[in-house]
């Protein structure tokens, strides 16, 4: 059984609800292109078609990991979509930022055509790595973005919106732009459903759900012990001031896990249930990863009873310093 297919808003882009992120392929220190390689092969044999980089995972080696995988798979329908980092090269960005400090034309350019060789064909979703709402009504990413879809360079443009910012990203929705947006929604992130959701529907904006996990405490398995190497940006986001809340957060939903569910099949499935999401994107390394992951597309939604008790652990969060 092949993994569930959904549309990517006005895109028309087909996609897999499972996608692959490839971020711990390109941008980590433990990072093995031979594992890799196997674990983006295995995705494809299970029905994946919607895989995710960004430049900025190993500058540009994710990139090229994607386009060598659709090369070997020219035959089947692969979505490939990839990032434009800032040009400051900071995350996030702020509303003092501006836009000609971040998105200059030629910088947007360079990186574009740079991800297109990578990928050895039309970049089928370019995205932003950063955003700033106050940037939407500036005529250069504009002019831009619509030069990039007129040369054929890309099918399609998306947003990746800032951590716990789903509204910041609304303005340019409506410019009409803006065919994708990917945003942290999990079942502790429930924040996007208020705002951010509505205007995707009403505009048929796709929408990319990363994150499903909490960067990895979702998976069920950290303890109030857990410590990363001070290397793993991972160090500091489940440093003193969040690792002890959100183990205890953990543990609280662990208790109403239904018999027969892990906890990462509850957090998949949860996603899964919201259909203004087209694709879930999860960082999967592991063929074990692999299969769990994409079973959840088989399963199915999950029970609306479930959803209610699920809601009752939404966590609203704002960023901070260990955030980022």
């Amino acid at each position: 059984m092949s993994v569930k297919q959904r549309v990517l808003g006005k895109s028309g882009l087909v996609v897999s609800e499972i996608g692959h992120g490839l971020w711990g392929m390109g941008g980590w220190t433990d990072a093995d292109d031979k594992v890799s390689r196997a674990a983006l092969r295995l995705s494809v044999e299970g029905g994946c078609t919607f895989f995710d980089s960004a430049f900025a995972y190993g500058n540009g080696r994710s990139d090229t990991l994607a386009g060598e995988l659709a090369h070997e798979h020219h035959h089947r329908p692969l979505v490939l979509a990839s990032k434009i980092p800032p040009a400051n090269w900071k995350w996030p960005s702020t509303p003092a930022s501006p836009l000609n400090g971040v998105f200059p034309r030629a910088h947007v350019l360079d990186y574009a055509e740079r991800i297109r060789r990578a990928f050895g064909r039309t970049i089928d979703l370019l995205q932003f790595h950063v955003w700033e709402d106050a940037w939407a009504q500036q005529a250069e990413w504009q002019d831009t973005v619509a030069e990039l879809k007129a040369d054929g360079v890309i099918k399609a443009f998306g947003l990746s919106l800032n951590r716990w910012q789903p509204e910041n990203g609304i303005l340019a929705i409506e410019t009409g732009l803006v065919d994708a947006v990917q945003v942290i929604y999990n079942v502790f992130d429930q924040s996007p459903e208020d705002s951010l959701f509505p205007v995707c529907r009403a505009r048929n904006v796709g929408v990319i759900a990363r994150v499903p996990f909490d960067e990895g405490s979702l998976g069920g398995k950290m303890t109030a012990k857990t410590r990363f190497p001070q290397d793993d940006w991972r160090s500091r986001y489940f440093g003193p001031e969040n690792l002890p809340q959100t183990i205890a957060r953990v543990e609280a939903l662990k208790k109403i896990v239904p018999k027969g569910m892990s906890l990462p099949e509850v957090a998949l499935r949860f996603i899964l249930s919201e259909p203004t999401v087209s694709t879930v994107i999860a960082g999967m390394r592991a063929p074990e990863h692999v299969r769990a992951n994409l079973a959840a597309s088989h399963k199915g939604p999950l029970p609306e009873d479930m959803i209610a008790k699920l809601r009752a652990h939404r966590w609203d969060r704002k960023p901070a310093s260990w955030s980022d």
